[in-house]
């Protein structure tokens, strides 16, 4: 997400810095380039207008100007005033009432709220260790009331038996009878997408409500939306009153404005974002973080955050003894992949990295490819243990009965092992590099080992 206005921003901020002493006709400059990067990013013009003359007010005072390092205190600025729009700080989810704790998902149709429902209940059930129910409030759309009950599986939480006959006011009587009687923590009600001019759909979503009285009404947006992002927070805010924003389909939106827009005009925070299509593909969202990968600060916090949730601790401790002791075979190198993909994926991981952006050519240029991870597994488990160990014996023969049992090419076989010899001399490196202090020279170093 905010690709182009990443690439844009860090642009302008990149020029800011190569200059000593900053003029008002420098800022300007800046501010200008900062505009056009925030309304190409489909940023609504009432959001762009005022984060514009917040900025360059501060940005034009006399502390800028005189101090040290204008150029930082700037980028500085522009950090800070990125981080209020998205919200200034994360929104914790509110479940502090009498259980059940009834959170109401609504939306468009299409927008991604049965999957965002199963995505929150499983990650209420996995983190917070909350007893879940979802129910489905859609009698509109054919089976949406069967695929949450299909995702909910998935999720591995309880979802609501359903009857064909009743309206939305009475599944929501069924579920909340439900949740009370079986002492469930949470309620989940995945609502039926609906326009927010729509006056019978909305009403009726109003009387779901007055019913069902929930601590949380979640307005779940495809970040994809764009300038129309206002218009739909807004309209849901004025006749519902959401509490809270989900994103869905933050990996595919390189622009980003719908973000930008929904926090300002609504004045409610976004607390989540759906990354990825898995259930488990679903994070808090920190606007701080968002901000600062935004402006190619990469955002360390959540990759250790995440490190710490999916590396088995045991296993990395034993790869780092043996690496340590100069050792590595097809094992050490299937168990890195497989904690690698556990972390979302090498792209994802070096997305998170301070200045990665700079250098995005050079990444795509490396082919480093996550989808490769499972035609790799496949050949490193075709092998046996002792051709694992021992990679030597990899003969003709033996690569081509891999290249068999794992449904690949020889050709395929060839390229891995020239790979794995590769990350082996760049192990021996990296233990050298260890002992004496030095680090490789440039990325370009690092990539050209990888590739």
């Amino acid at each position: 997400m905010f690709e182009s206005l990443s690439k844009k921003l860090t642009a302008t901020l990149g020029n800011l810095r190569r200059k000593g002493v900053l003029s008002e006709a420098d800022i300007d400059a800046a501010m200008r380039e900062v505009r056009i990067a925030l309304l190409e990013a489909d940023v609504a013009l009432p959001v762009v207008k005022q984060f514009i003359a917040s900025l360059k007010e501060k940005a034009l005072g006399e502390q800028i100007i005189a101090s040290v390092s204008p150029a930082q205190m700037v980028i500085k600025l522009v950090q800070d005033h990125l981080a209020e729009l998205l919200g200034a700080e994360q929104s914790e989810l509110n479940l502090n009432t009498t259980p059940p704790a009834v959170i109401l998902m609504v939306g468009l149709q299409g927008s991604g709220k049965t999957t965002s429902t199963g995505k929150l209940g499983k990650r209420l059930k996995d983190k917070q260790n909350k007893k879940t129910l979802v129910a489905s409030l859609d009698v509109q759309r054919p089976a949406a009331q069967e695929q949450l009950a299909t995702v909910a599986q998935q999720a591995g939480i309880a979802s609501l038996p359903i009857i064909k006959v009743q309206s939305p006011v009475d599944i929501t009587k069924r579920a909340l009878q439900t949740a009370r009687l079986e002492g469930y923590d949470v309620l989940l009600l995945d609502t039926a997408g609906r326009l927010q001019i729509d006056d019978e759909l909305m009403n009726e979503l109003d009387a779901v409500k007055k019913l069902a009285n929930p601590i949380e009404t979640l307005l779940v947006a495809d970040s994809l939306t764009g300038q129309d992002a206002v218009n739909i927070a807004q309209g849901f805010h004025e006749r519902i009153g959401v509490t809270g924003i989900i994103l869905t389909r933050v990996d595919g939106d390189g622009r980003g404005g719908a973000a930008l827009s929904m926090r300002h005009v609504t004045g409610q925070p976004i607390k989540f974002m759906g990354v990825g299509e898995k259930l488990s593909e679903f994070e808090p969202f920190h606007p701080e973080r968002i901000a600062s990968r935004i402006l190619d600060m990469g955002d360390v916090v959540s990759l250790v955050e995440r490190a710490a949730e999916s590396v088995d601790k045991d296993v990395a401790e034993d790869m780092a003894k043996r690496m340590a002791a100069g050792k590595f075979d097809f094992n050490d190198m299937l168990k890195q992949m497989q904690q690698v993909k556990k972390m979302g994926g090498l792209t994802s991981m070096m997305g998170m990295l301070p200045g990665m952006g700079k250098i995005k050519d050079q990444i795509a240029g490396a082919n480093i490819d996550d989808n490769i991870t499972k035609k790799t597994e496949a050949i490193i488990q075709s092998m046996t243990q002792k051709e694992r160990q021992y990679p030597k014996l990899l003969n003709a023969s033996r690569r081509m009965r891999i290249a068999q049992g794992s449904g690949t090419t020889v050709q395929d076989i060839n390229k891995l092992v020239k790979q794995f010899q590769q990350m082996e001399k760049m192990m021996k490196k990296m233990r050298q590099m260890g002992k004496s202090g030095k680090m490789p020279r440039n990325m370009d170093d690092m990539l050209r080992n990888m590739r």
